[in-house]
């Protein structure tokens, strides 16, 4: 008896104790089996779906003028690169107004023959002397300036690496052989690059105590790249150096001495007017007193 019930046990526990054996009746697990599991949370809302309406369609209508802006400066920018077109020439203009000098595009990394020179820039200045005189200071290696400040730089200013690089690059390309300016675009670059030579003498106090740069001058030194053994190419180790005239710097200093002069002018024109004043108040008193000792007489 002990043993049929305990046979009957083993071969009804599973039913009648559960799956764990806990002593759960069979209709209890089955009645759990049966119920429905609850349904899954909503997921939030990211990104522009989170936004309400009215942003929504402000970010659509900023992203589709964002692709309009980007997909003007491609087409402008291939134009550019493109040869010479119907469009080229008909909005040759408008191109280069928007490509120059930003967005200028050339070919010498990927030529079959790269740009293979390294070139110095350097400037110096004839000063006007506080007693009169004129000097003239040494040569200022710009180049060799920004090298120092970009070295060992992880973010180099867009400055430091192409603003004298560039505008050497423009005089070149924009004079003969001669230096004189060929076209508009000649004399705007000679323009700038006397704008670069003041600010940075300035940078550098070449005018020194109560002088003024009257005059400035640039040259360049280029000097071809080694190249290597296996190319069996040969160049000249001889540096080729480029001396430019003396450019006159008075247009872009002119504003800022007459401003001095003036204010100095006013400044004695005040005082003499003031002493002026002075003396008339002082022959007033001694009229005055004049007056009154007569009347006392």
């Amino acid at each position: 008896m002990d043993a049929y019930d305990k046979g009957s046990d083993a071969r009804q526990g599973p039913g009648r104790d559960g799956p764990d054996g806990l002593g759960e009746p069979a209709g209890a697990a089955s009645g759990e089996a049966g119920a429905a599991p609850p349904g899954p949370s909503p997921r939030p809302r990211t990104g522009v779906a989170a936004l309400s309406p009215r942003y929504q369609v402000g970010a659509l209508v900023a992203l589709a003028v964002a692709a309009v802006a980007v997909c003007a400066h491609l087409g402008l920018v291939f134009l550019h690169v493109a040869p010479s077109n119907t469009l080229t020439k008909q909005h040759g203009a408008a191109v280069d107004e928007w490509v120059f000098p930003e967005f200028e595009q050339n070919w010498k990394l990927f030529a079959p023959n790269p740009l293979q020179q390294n070139v110095s820039v350097q400037v110096r200045a004839e000063v006007g002397t506080a007693d009169g005189g004129i000097r003239t200071t040494g040569w200022y290696d710009l180049s060799a300036e920004d090298g120092r400040a970009i070295d060992g730089n992880l973010l180099p200013s867009h400055t430091q690496q192409n603003e004298l690089r560039r505008a050497w690059d423009f005089f070149v390309a924009t004079h003969d052989s001669e230096d004189r300016p060929v076209g508009l675009r000649g004399s705007l670059s000679e323009t700038y690059l006397r704008r670069i030579a003041l600010l940075r003498l300035e940078r550098n106090d070449a005018a020194g105590p109560g002088g003024v740069v009257e005059r400035v001058q640039y040259r360049s030194r280029t000097t071809n790249v080694e190249p290597p053994p296996w190319s069996g190419e040969k160049v000249s180790g001889r540096p080729a150096v480029r001396e430019l005239p003396w450019w006159s710097v008075a247009a872009e200093t002119g504003g800022a001495r007459a401003a001095e002069t003036g204010g100095a002018r006013a400044g004695k024109s005040g005082a003499a007017e003031r002493a002026r004043e002075a003396d008339q108040a002082g022959e007033a008193d001694q009229a005055g007193e004049a007056e009154k000792a007569g009347g006392v007489a």
